[in-house]
Formats: structure tokens, C-alpha cells, sequence
């Protein structure tokens, strides 16, 4: 019997944190003495109100939670967290269909960054803070954040961190995992603050390189300016921008080990990192030469754009600093590659990761061994460590669902009109959290608003199911799950 007091009550204490970033955003909104003071402040009320329903129902709740409670209040969580995260552009205008409010709300807490804000220029800017907010937040997970700062809030952490934490492999750098969870955190916002501080030392004004910097370190590419990186025509700043990207993008328990412990070495000698620098040297190489050659790009330019938009494709993030939609064909499918690999896991970036990329090709390997001797023993083994048989079935069955998931989403719109490059992006795009597409009518630079409503529903299941690695939302479809026993 799923205990849904202990459910409530915990969704109840996690609602309590977004009132409080809504309040961040209203203070902004103070600042700035701009209309979006009530949308925002009646926005903190109604979630307030819902922190003490949802508390109310979950009174005198045992604090004995189980594995299928854990994966129900994640899912939840994410789903209630972006319907009250949806209220300050509907309360305010800004956005007055309800399924346009919920997937720019769900694109922001899963880090995606598409967006269905034609011109986000003109929004004030506590909603612009707000955006901002809800993929930082995301970037590491919102139950994740709870457990650092407050651990007594959510009980059973070790099973909602197995629910929420992303990569095939889950790696504690203590025993304690609120101890690693205040670790991580910590280093998430020592590079959030670094980012915030190159970004103004370069030339941003406060406002812009703290909302940047919000973003970046996320990987979830939300702008205050339309054009992105594009606007602010600063080399420097986007050579800073790439590389805060690609930190983001690496295994945060490897960047810990590397920084705080020192060991260097063992990030580099890291499967997992060797396949993400050497994809993203790879593909940097090959569209720069494309760019050069076939669109008549200055060879510095080309190189640059080439990275900046690899780095930001394959860590999910979708800032921009060019319209590759305007690339070569060719290039389409190289990002494409990339968008679909992500970085890192345990990093905050989408996609299926390098890990799973490289646990494939040495399970490939060895099966072609298995031909020549069938008797043999051989070990699937990353950096050293032997990777266990249910991780190996786990992938197997990750992949499947990756795959089918993309091509149902992807024959649904085709089938209601959207054109096919366009339909199989957006579906990639989606379930990878990346954010930007490639096509015609939906390119990296655009935004999503001409999509049907159906569509963006669609998209936002799509954005959860990627952000929580799809088992932990479908196993709750499973009859299994609702079982007594």
C-alpha cells in the first residue's frame, strides 16, 4: 500500500522552497518597481497555499518511506512544482495559454530551455529572474536541493536520490548522502558564482551575467536578450561561456575529486571525460572545416562558432552564438549526434550520456569476442571498476525506451503536420533537455509558440520523462507499481 500521507506531506515541505524563490523574484520585481510585483506576490500566495493543503493532507504521516513513494514524489514533485511555477506568466499575462505556461514553466525546471516566448525582451525582469531560477534550481534536481539544505525535510534520501540522480551509475563521494549532497551543491554554486564574476568582469551588466550565469551552470540556456550570446557580440565572453558549459557538463563527483582532492590525473584517465572531450574535439573539428569550406567562414570564426555550438548542443544547454540552422546539412547531423550523446552523468546536463555511450561500444566489443570464444568471461569495465550485469540490462532497456519514445512523439507530429526534420528534432531535443532544434520552421534561434497545443503537452511529459531518465515516470504506469505487495 503506497503510504500518499508521507507523499503529501513531503511535496507539502517542498512547495514551502518554491514560495521562497518566488519571493527572490518578487524582490527583484521591487527593485526594478515593474508590473510583475502582483503576478509574482499573488503567485507566492497561491503556492503557500498549496505547501499548507498539501501539509494538511499529509498530517500525521509516518515518516517510513518506501522505493515506489520515493519514485512517486519525485515524479510529483517536478509535475506540481512546474503547475505552480506556471502561475506568474498566466497571473501576469505573459503567457495566457495554460499549455504554453506549463511547458515554458516544465522547459525551465528540466534545464531544456526551449521556449515558447516569441520576444522575451519585453518581459520584466522578475520573470525573467524567474525563468532563470527554475533551471538553476533543476540543474541538480529540486528534491537533490533539499536534501542538502534541509535533510530532516525528506525522509528516505538515499532512495529519492537513486529516483532523481541521472547516469546508469550512482556514486556517493560520502556515507552520508547529505554530506555529498551539500558537496555537490557546493561546487555547483562556487562554478555559478565564478561564471556570474567572469561574466561581469567581461562586460555584463549584474543583472545579465547573475541570470547568464544561472543558465549556463544549469545547462538550461534561457536568455535575457533574443539573440542569446549572439546580442552581446563579445569573443571573450563567449569563449567564457563555453567553457563554463563544458565544466558544467562534466561529472560533478569527478570535478570534486580533480579540484578538492587533487587528482587531477584520474579525471583525464576517466572513460567517461576521455569520450566527452574527445566527441566534442571530433565534431568541433569537422563542422569548423565545414564552415570554412562550404559557407566561407575566416578559419578563428569558424572555430569558435563550431565549439560554441557543440559544447553547448552536447551539454543540452542551447545558448547560441550563430544560426547553424543557416549551416551546411551535414553539420545538422554532427550536433544532432552530439545532442543526443549529452555530457556527462552526474552532471547537469541532459541527454544519455557519455557513460552509457561508452558502457555500448565496450558491451559491442565484447560481444564481437563472444563470437570467437564463446566460453570466455569478459567483464564490462569503466576506468578500472567492473560495471554490474543489472546496470548492463538497465542500459539495454534505457536505450529501447530512448529510442521509442523519440519515435512515437516524433510519427505524432508528423502526423498532425509537422514537418519531419522538425518532428524528429523536437522529440530529440525534448527527451535530451537540450533545448534548440534544427530545421525550417523551428530552428535554434526560434521560438516554439507555433507548435499545437497537443504538441507542447506532448513535449513537456517528453522534458520530464528525459530530466528523471524515463524509468523512474514510467515505472509508475506499470501495474505493478499500484500492487499492494
Amino acid at each position: 500500500m503506497i503510504n500518499f500521507k508521507l507523499v503529501y506531506k513531503i511535496i507539502g515541505q517542498l512547495l514551502f522552497i518554491e514560495t521562497a524563490m518566488m519571493l527572490v523574484c518578487t524582490m527583484i520585481a521591487i527593485a526594478y518597481h515593474e508590473d510583475d510585483l502582483l503576478a509574482l506576490s499573488i503567485s507566492a500566495l497561491i503556492t503557500v497555499g498549496g505547501a499548507f493543503t498539501f501539509r494538511f493532507w499529509g498530517r500525521k504521516a509516518d515518516n517510513n518511506l518506501g522505493r515506489k513513494e520515493a519514485y512517486l514524489v519525485v515524479t510529483l514533485t517536478w509535475i506540481v512544482f512546474s503547475m505552480f511555477g506556471s502561475l506568474p506568466f498566466l497571473i501576469g499575462g505573459y503567457l495566457t495559454n495554460p499549455a504554453d505556461a506549463y511547458f515554458e514553466t516544465m522547459s525551465g525546471f528540466t534545464t531544456t530551455g526551449a521556449t515558447i516566448i516569441d520576444d522575451v525582451e519585453v518581459l520584466p525582469h522578475g520573470i525573467l529572474f524567474w525563468r532563470a531560477l527554475t533551471q538553476w534550481i533543476g540543474g541538480l534536481g529540486i528534491v537533490f536541493f533539499t536534501i542538502a539544505i534541509l535533510p530532516s525535510m525528506v525522509g528516505g534520501s538515499v532512495k529519492i536520490f537513486s529516483a532523481e540522480a541521472t547516469g546508469p551509475l550512482k556514486a556517493k563521494l560520502h556515507p552520508r548522502l547529505t554530506t555529498t549532497a551539500k558537496w555537490l551543491w557546493s561546487i555547483y554554486f562556487v562554478i555559478t558564482f565564478a561564471c556570474a564574476a567572469t561574466y561581469f568582469l567581461l562586460g555584463m551588466n549584474i543583472y545579465d551575467s547573475v541570470n547568464y550565469s544561472l543558465t549556463t551552470t544549469a545547462t538550461g540556456g534561457f536568455s535575457t536578450h533574443n539573440d542569446s550570446m549572439e546580442f552581446l557580440h563579445s569573443t571573450a565572453i563567449e569563449y567564457a561561456s563555453i567553457f563554463f558549459m563544458f565544466i558544467s557538463g562534466v561529472n560533478f563527483t569527478m570535478l570534486y575529486m580533480a579540484v578538492i582532492k587533487g587528482k587531477i590525473k584520474t579525471l583525464f584517465k576517466n572513460s567517461e571525460f576521455q569520450f566527452y572531450l574527445g566527441l566534442v574535439a571530433l565534431a568541433t573539428g569537422v563542422i569548423a572545416f565545414l564552415l570554412v569550406t562550404k559557407n566561407g567562414y575566416h578559419f578563428g570564426t569558424a572555430l569558435k562558432n563550431a565549439l560554441f555550438q557543440v559544447v553547448s548542443f552536447m551539454t543540452t544547454t542551447g545558448l547560441f552564438n550563430d544560426d547553424a540552422a543557416k549551416w551546411p546539412h551535414v553539420t545538422w547531423i554532427i550536433l544532432g549526434v552530439v545532442m543526443f550523446f549529452g555530457a556527462c552523468a552526474g552532471s547537469t546536463s541532459g541527454g544519455f550520456k557519455c557513460i552509457r555511450a561508452v558502457m555500448s561500444l565496450k558491451m559491442i566489443r565484447n560481444e564481437f569476442k563472444h563470437i570467437l570464444h564463446p566460453r570466455a568471461v569478459l567483464p564490462v569495465k569503466i576506468s578500472g571498476q567492473c560495471v554490474p550485469v543489472s546496470a548492463q540490462a538497465s542500459l539495454l532497456a534505457f536505450t529501447a525506451l530512448f529510442i521509442l519514445a523519440c519515435l512515437c512523439t516524433s510519427v505524432y507530429m508528423i502526423v498532425i503536420g509537422v514537418d519531419n526534420v522538425n518532428a524528429i528534432t523536437i522529440s530529440l531535443s525534448c527527451i535530451s533537455n537540450v533545448g534548440p532544434t534544427l530545421g525550417t520552421e523551428i530552428g535554434p534561434v526560434m521560438s516554439w509558440s507555433i507548435l499545437p497545443d497537443s504538441v507542447k503537452w506532448a513535449c513537456s511529459f517528453l522534458m520530464l520523462m528525459g530530466r528523471l531518465e524515463i524509468m523512474s515516470v514510467l515505472v509508475l504506469f506499470t501495474p505493478a507499481f499500484w500492487k499492494d505487495n
